[in-house]
């Protein structure tokens, strides 16, 4: 039920966590480079915003994402003196050492649930995706740091279609004897839709209650917030997005971006769920990072506004007639 004044809607959460994701997720697969500076830029604008938590690079070779090269040194630049967890993603041992070395405060391993999207993501099957990861959590045990597990086309695969639950609750367990229980549900497709969210954090909730669920939507399909409001609806309190709607998977036919963290938090603002994120910040924040990158971002709250951003009546011609 929607409370008139109050704007809190019944079965909702009262705080969520909004993850930003944008100087990974949303910068990996751009075609210019993005200076050490830009990123620093980004990421310090974020946190000055007040997102707590985001996902700044990731420590994979050079020659496969040429745009995360300067992992160590955009982690060397960032102000940690307000607390965010920056965390990276890492593929390999190598990618764990060089993790731990620039200080990440979690590293973040990956895998589809679908076995041709892992073969062209990081071209392994799941099998030797999960053995790999035994490794890095060694590696992130000895050094103190969390290990976060992605579990990318949750909910579905532009290859085989359908996703079957029981392979995304498979991968979860998988995790789970690792230690690592927080979990993120990726939608790389942008195949997501509200009762299949519902189904997948239901399905997981059973079979692996000690896991933390995050959702991460694309907008592939224009459904991206709805799907978020699925996830609200199930409890869920932890959601990745992407600073203007930056994003897209390059091992994806027509993908676009992720959803967009500004419009994300407008939704739970105008919801009355908390964030602690100063819109009129990240917008400002929104609106640098389309300068940089150089062409218009998919975000719509950058462009509009808050819905009570008032306008003098001359802004715009009186009808005739």
């Amino acid at each position: 039920m929607y409370e008139t004044g109050s704007r809190i809607l019944s079965g909702f959460p009262k705080k969520v966590s909004v993850i930003d994701v944008g100087p990974r997720d949303g910068l990996q697969s751009e075609p210019g480079y993005v200076s050490i500076s830009d990123k620093v830029a980004l990421v310090n604008g974020l946190i000055d915003a007040g997102v707590r938590h985001l996902e700044v690079t990731s420590f994979v070779s050079p020659r496969a994402v040429p745009q995360m090269q300067d992992a160590a040194e955009v982690l060397d630049g960032i102000d940690r003196s307000k607390g965010a967890v920056l965390t990276a993603l890492v593929p390999n041992e190598k990618g764990a050492e060089r993790a731990v070395e620039a200080g990440v405060d979690a590293m973040v391993v990956f895998m589809s649930a679908s076995e041709s999207h892992n073969l062209k993501n990081v071209n392994r099957t799941r099998d030797q995706s999960l053995a790999g990861f035994e490794a890095i959590c060694r590696i992130a045990e000895a050094a103190k740091i969390d290990v976060y597990g992605a579990i990318a086309t949750s909910f579905g695969c532009p290859f085989e279609g359908d996703v079957p639950v029981a392979d995304v609750v498979e991968i979860a367990r998988a995790y789970r004897d690792m230690g690592i229980t927080m979990l993120s549900l990726g939608d790389t497709t942008g195949m997501a839709t509200p009762p299949l969210v519902a189904e997948r954090v239901r399905a997981l909730g059973e079979a692996v209650p000690e896991a933390d669920i995050a959702l991460h939507f694309h907008n592939t399909r224009g459904v991206g917030l709805v799907c978020v409001y699925a996830g609200l609806m199930e409890g869920v309190t932890r959601f990745e997005a992407s600073v203007g709607g930056l994003g897209g998977c390059p091992f994806v036919p027509r993908a676009t971006g992720n959803i967009c963290t500004e419009d994300l938090v407008y939704m739970l603002d105008e919801c009355g769920v908390e964030t602690g994120i100063d819109l009129k910040k990240l917008i400002a924040v929104s609106q640098r990072a389309e300068g940089v990158i150089g062409r218009s971002l998919p975000g719509q709250v950058m462009k509009a506004g808050h819905r009570l951003d008032l306008h003098p009546m001359d802004a715009v011609r009186t009808a005739n007639g």
